[in-house]
């Protein structure tokens, strides 16, 4: 059903709406179409379809000319392997781009990975989006799901290709690991995964320390001025992890409540087993150690502190196993009565466990309140006023009466036995207003009521 609003120059079609075009095709419920600037108003469950998205809304606006705009509805947009999801959407297709606020989604079906914020920028040509406020990325994995939350995120490149950054106050969990990091490099063809210092400020810097990457696996905390972390990007596993400049492992005496094993270096590699928890850790350069030493009864013997080349560490469900000093060692284990208790930490010993994510709303537990916009848009679908009311019918009635021939009782009868043949006033009604003013003719006159004596 359709109508034409001189005045506004303004097409209004309800019910199953389709406005075929070559470079877009339509279907709504409720549509108006303003012919002169070509802007249609879209209501009820809409789609947009050109040759290389999908629009979906259920209240929207597009200029068919310019092919700008915008929904406000449980917004998507499908294009090659993503899907873009928010409350309120604007979209450009002569630029490929898009922009969405509050309660975003983007949806990666071929990587398995998913990003979430309030509000994104995505442009398809650069195969680039980016996304802030609570931003979220979460590469969904068989066994477990890894988490990066920032400021800032943006993901770009081709599906086997892609790159994952995260600006500003990051964090990362995972069930067997979590971080934190002033940024976050993520390349997911290779695995390689790179928790990056802020470099424009001093080591000495309070701010800069407090920033420095961090990665906890089981009890064990690794710092150093930056952490890269290889996976297997088809096993899922994680392979090894590198800190590089000023290592610093930190694991906690499992008995006593202020002590700390601890060992610091240039340089830190470490491996992982088929649990993905750390196997094997290797301090390179300029090693030194502080070790609470325990016998099989865990009772305490000695406090053992040492210098070296290198140390190797071996670990078994996060506690130390065994551990090997090479090449200039500098060795000697203390009674605790005789190791004072201000010389048991090394230098730059920084304990952060309070830091930790512990679950994905850990995540977010520093940012600031968040406070998000009020949608407005368009104002809801007014149903069309009935087009034949009582007094346009009276009227086609009075017209039907007055083209009615003064003929014979047989021509009369003639007329009425065709039932197909209607007047010019009404023969293009629809059949409901034609069956309606049938009805009116046929409803029988009351009887007149008997006046009392």
């Amino acid at each position: 059903i359709g109508r034409y609003y001189m005045d506004a120059k303004k097409y209004q079609f309800v019910n199953n709406v389709v406005l075929t075009h070559p470079d877009y095709k339509i279907n709504t419920k409720h549509l108006d179409f303003y012919s002169e600037s070509g802007y249609a108003y879209l209501y009820g469950p809409s789609t947009i379809v050109t040759d290389d998205s999908k629009t979906y809304c259920e209240k929207g606006f597009y200029d068919t000319e310019n092919k700008q705009g915008y929904g406000v509805k449980k917004t998507k947009i499908e294009y090659d392997n993503r899907v873009f999801e928010g409350d309120s959407m604007y979209f450009d297709n002569t630029r490929s781009f898009a922009s969405a606020t509050n309660n975003i989604t983007v949806t990666d079906t071929i990587n398995k990975s998913i990003i979430k914020g309030h509000y994104a920028e995505v442009y398809k040509d650069k195969d680039s989006v980016f996304i802030t406020k609570r931003a979220l990325a979460i590469s969904v994995q068989q066994n477990d799901s890894i988490y990066v939350h920032a400021d800032t995120l943006m993901v770009t490149g081709k599906p086997d290709k892609r790159i994952t950054r995260a600006f500003r106050n990051t964090k990362m969990y995972k069930s067997d690991m979590s971080g934190k990091a002033d940024s976050i490099h993520i390349d997911h063809q290779t695995g390689l995964t790179q928790l990056i210092n802020l470099s424009r400020l001093s080591p000495k810097d309070a701010f800069a320390v407090k920033r420095r990457p961090i990665i906890w696996n089981l009890g064990n905390q690794m710092t150093g001025d930056t952490i890269h972390i290889k996976s297997n990007p088809k096993t899922e596993k994680l392979d090894s992890l590198i800190v590089f400049y000023d290592a610093f492992l930190i694991s906690k005496d499992t008995i006593s409540e202020d002590s700390y094993n601890q060992i610091s270096g240039k340089r830190l590699v470490g491996l992982f087993d088929e649990k993905n928890n750390l196997r094997q850790v290797d301090i390179i350069k300029n090693a030194e150690s502080i070790f609470f030493a325990r016998n099989d009864e865990q009772e305490l013997f000695g406090i053992d502190k040492a210098k070296s080349g290198s140390i190797s560490i071996f670990f078994a469900d996060g506690d130390i196993e065994q551990y090997n000093r090479y090449n200039q060692i500098d060795a000697k284990t203390y009674p605790e009565s005789e190791f004072p208790k201000n010389a048991r930490k090394l230098r730059g010993f920084d304990w952060r466990e309070d830091e930790r994510p512990k679950s994905v709303e850990d995540l977010f537990s520093d940012d600031p309140p968040l406070n998000l916009p009020v949608i407005k848009g368009l104002e809801d679908y007014v149903p069309q006023e009935e087009f034949f009311d009582e007094s346009m019918i009276g009227r086609i009635e009075k017209a039907e009466k007055a083209e009615q021939p003064k003929a014979s009782k047989d021509v009369k009868n003639k007329q009425k036995n065709n039932k197909k043949k209607r007047s010019k006033a009404s023969r293009h009604l629809p059949q409901r207003i034609l069956d309606s003013m049938q009805q009116k003719k046929e409803k029988p006159k009351p009887l007149m009521e008997a006046s009392e004596n």
